[in-house]
């Protein structure tokens, strides 16, 4: 007959593996002020924390965290992956940051509140989601 095989599937939650290996990868550059930006759509919250100048020194999503399908968008996710960047901004002895804030999706304040949970102070918060001024033009009038 053979030897049953148990296959685990992924994508149930939170993979721990995947927590430890983010955090052992860290960075080498210290810094003290930074800027956080979220990036929350319908479908995955990405965030990505810079230093003063722009350049990207960290970035996480809750798709790299092990979150599949619809619990991606979910707020849980976006708040497990906003503690993970904060685990790591104070591993590099980050002290305050200001805060962009992109999109409309479910994860915009749970981030925030995971990344501010690890005692970063947030300076300040900036919602930057684009907004269409006309947009493009409409398809022409349906003749019958």
């Amino acid at each position: 007959m053979g030897k049953k095989r148990i296959i685990k599937k992924s994508g149930r939650g939170l993979d721990q593996g995947r927590k430890d290996r983010a955090l052992s990868r860290a960075v080498k550059k210290r810094l003290d002020r930074g800027v956080l930006h979220v990036e929350a759509t319908f479908n995955n919250t990405k965030l990505a924390l810079t230093d003063e100048m722009g350049n990207v020194v960290m970035s996480s999503s809750s798709g790299a965290m092990g979150f599949s399908g619809a619990r991606k968008s979910t707020p849980y996710a976006a708040t497990k992956v906003g503690e993970l960047i904060g685990d790591k901004a104070t591993i590099i002895g980050l002290k305050e940051a200001s805060v962009i804030i992109r999109g409309v999706g479910a994860g915009r304040e749970s981030a925030l509140r995971g990344f501010a949970s690890k005692g970063i102070q947030i300076k300040s918060i900036k919602d930057a989601t684009p907004v269409p001024h006309n947009g493009p033009r409409p398809p022409k009038a349906r003749r019958v």
